[in-house]
């Protein structure tokens, strides 16, 4: 335990040196012995934690990593803490997916035991043109993106509700404005109705939607409508952690 602390506070000493430290520097400021402080540093170069560049030590790849997925992990914390605030906010559960390498991938869900998520009943990758995730991702890819897609998953009925063919789901995709929300009622599951609006990463197509059960949905246009607006509200905040 002893020298794996010690390890740590070399590498803590080492990160605050962006051009680098020698050894006899990183000895003094972590109080530990000359000796001591060449084997740790000897071990942690050969791990590739630290690298040794004219006899100055620096972050190693294996450092970095840790780094990168710390940062991956905190912006993966703010998205889930904004969502869990919209779900007790507007009182329903509220979903983060993205489209991203030609899938649809859901990234985050959040609800609650009273207002439970839709189950995911049919592949939610395959049946994009039947929720409103779906519809909301594919909208706001360009032409070829879009056939792409459905020529990869093809329009299907899931529920008497579903658009029928690939022709009309594009005629109803054409006449969605790409930055306006997208309603679901029961295309997906039965006694569920959903809302997806996109949000702006770049040129990524990404979206935030809710589901309200079937005998709710007076409350749909309201919710989304709130949750415009706090989205609208943090979107500053989240830009860079949402592409999580």
């Amino acid at each position: 335990m002893g020298s794996v602390q010690r390890a740590m506070r070399l590498l803590e000493s080492v990160a605050e040196h962006e051009h680098g430290a020698p050894a006899k520097q990183l000895a003094r400021e972590t109080g530990l012995a000359l000796p001591t402080a060449y084997h740790l540093l000897r071990t942690l170069v050969h791990e590739g934690y630290l690298r040794r560049d004219k006899g100055l030590f620096f972050l190693g790849e294996a450092a970095e990593r840790l780094s990168s997925s710390g940062a991956q992990q905190k912006r993966r914390s703010t998205v889930v803490e904004a969502l869990a605030h919209w779900r007790d906010l507007i009182g329903v559960p509220v979903y983060y997916a993205q489209y991203r390498d030609g899938e649809i991938e859901v990234l985050c869900v959040s609800d609650t035991p009273g207002n439970p998520a839709v189950e995911e009943w049919a592949d939610f990758r395959e049946t994009g043109h039947a929720h409103a995730i779906g519809q909301c991702l594919l909208a706001q890819l360009d032409e070829e993106a879009r056939r792409d897609h459905l020529d990869r998953y093809p329009v299907r009925s899931i529920t008497p509700y579903t658009v029928r063919d690939h022709h009309s789901l594009l005629r109803r995709l054409e006449r969605t404005g790409r930055m306006e929300p997208v309603i679901e009622r029961q295309e997906y599951a039965l006694g569920t109705v959903c809302a997806a609006i996109p949000i702006t990463l770049g040129n990524a197509a990404a979206t935030m939607a809710i589901s309200l059960p079937a005998h709710q949905a007076d409350r749909l246009s309201a919710a989304t409508q709130q949750l415009q607006a706090e989205i609208g509200r943090l979107m500053g905040s989240l830009a860079i952690s949402i592409s999580i």
